[in-house]
């Protein structure tokens, strides 16, 4: 049932990635209209009615309806996000929006996050709907503007200016999940039931301007930087949640290794640990410091924004202790905010998720995951939708995988965008 939608996922991963959709958080970039056309003409060319969205001039997400409209059964969101974050071309070996295929991967700006989940759903949608083999459940299809700064232009916009396109869904999936990485010599896939929420800060030291020359022992910038170092070598605890220990359980299964320490368990994952070890624990990392405007004065005011992620259950005193942390001379605020998630790893959805995978890759383990970062499903939570990260790709073990999200020389292996229509047309069957 996938001939087709094999044969042409890589040219519509590739036509993706060509069209820029950097995103620099400021509105300064090209935004995603051009994006949006061609995923509606490519919807349009099956016979898919879909709509363009605007939630300001160029901010463009792509709305569609599918699979059986009289079904009984709730609907199915799969959703993906058509913006980029930005690439500096020096930095790469290959043009960041030439898509490029070297070596059986396509080399891009989005080729992981997520231009190649995209891809595979335009793919397996088309086929499916030429030969009229539409899934037995409502599905809405959305791929949003804005992901990458947040959300405010796209999913969240679409949340809270058109709940009429999530009437009567109650699932979804999307980014950051399903896909393999090699623990004890197997194979184990990650499915995402869960993410950490944003709060992201904004520290104020203030202090006792002056002249440069003269001793200052109230200054704003000491104040700050003590802060920033506390918080820099904090180490939070390890408090894995539902799904973290699930993981845990499966990687002692798979190495034989009793221990009970998290960061030890993980390890096992080799590089991909950066990643799953701040799926255990809350994390502060300082990225931005504005002080000062002149060489000899010594500024009033301080501030540094740091990025700050709780895990599910923890957001009512993440902040309150970070202010503990930096001590009383140091202003901690929220200054972008958005909530946890964790689902059950068990029901329907999550069977079709592991019988697709086992059918395709009989050797396959898997187990569920706390992501470090955020996706549009924290949108979708606002009508009661049930979210996990599905986007099926069996990679080579020495694919340092996660290092490639808004990494140089991002990349996807061809084969494996083959691998995940297989596995996502046998999902929806089955969903």
């Amino acid at each position: 049932m996938t001939a087709t939608a094999i044969s042409e996922v890589a040219a519509i991963c590739r036509d993706l990635i060509r069209i820029d959709t950097s995103n620099y958080g400021d509105g300064s970039g090209p935004g995603e209209r051009a994006a949006a056309e061609h995923v509606a003409a490519l919807l349009d060319e099956v016979g898919i009615d879909s709509e363009i969205v605007e939630s300001e001039r160029g901010r463009a997400s792509v709305i569609a309806r599918w699979g059986n409209p009289d079904s009984s059964r709730p609907g199915l969101l799969v959703h993906g996000h058509l913006d980029v974050v930005p690439a500096q071309a020096a930095d790469w070996r290959v043009d960041p929006f030439a898509a490029e295929v070297v070596d059986g991967y396509i080399i891009g700006r989005g080729a992981v996050d997520m231009k190649d989940f995209d891809a595979i759903v335009l793919a397996v949608v088309r086929e499916r709907q030429r030969a009229g083999c539409l899934p037995d459940r409502p599905i809405t299809l959305v791929f949003t503007a804005d992901e990458e700064a947040g959300g405010v232009l796209g999913a969240h916009w679409l949340a809270e200016h058109r709940p009429d396109v999530f009437e009567g869904c109650t699932e979804a999936i999307g980014e950051v999940g399903g896909f393999s990485t090699e623990v004890g010599g197997r194979r184990l896939y990650l499915i995402e039931t869960g993410e950490k929420g944003i709060a992201w800060l904004r520290l104020t030291a203030t202090g006792t301007a002056g002249h440069g020359s003269m001793k200052a022992p109230d200054n704003a910038l000491v104040h700050l930087s003590r802060a920033l170092v506390a918080l820099g070598e904090h180490t939070w605890p390890a408090e894995p949640g539902p799904s973290m220990q699930v993981l845990l359980s499966k990687v002692r299964e798979l190495t034989g290794d009793a221990s009970t320490d998290p960061d030890a368990l993980l390890e096992h994952f080799g590089p991909a640990a950066r990643m799953l070890t701040a799926g255990v624990r809350n994390s502060t990392n300082p990225t931005m410091l504005q002080a000062g405007y002149k060489h000899n004065v010594i500024p009033g005011e301080a501030v540094a924004y740091v990025d700050g992620r709780y895990l599910p259950g923890h957001g009512d005193d993440f902040v309150p202790a970070v202010q503990r942390i930096v001590g009383e001379k140091v202003r901690v605020e929220p200054y972008i905010t958005d909530i946890a998630l964790e689902y059950p790893f068990a029901g329907d959805l999550v069977d079709a998720m592991t019988v697709a995978l086992h059918k395709h890759d009989p050797q396959a383990h898997i187990a569920p995951f706390v992501m470090s970062g955020g996706t549009d499903a924290k949108a979708w939570s606002k009508h009661g939708i049930t979210s996990y990260g599905f986007a099926p790709l069996r990679l080579p073990a020495d694919l340092d995988f996660t290092a490639l999200f808004h990494g140089v020389d991002e990349r996807v292996p061809i084969d494996a965008l083959e691998f995940g229509c297989r596995v996502l047309d046998d999902f929806l069957d089955l969903a």
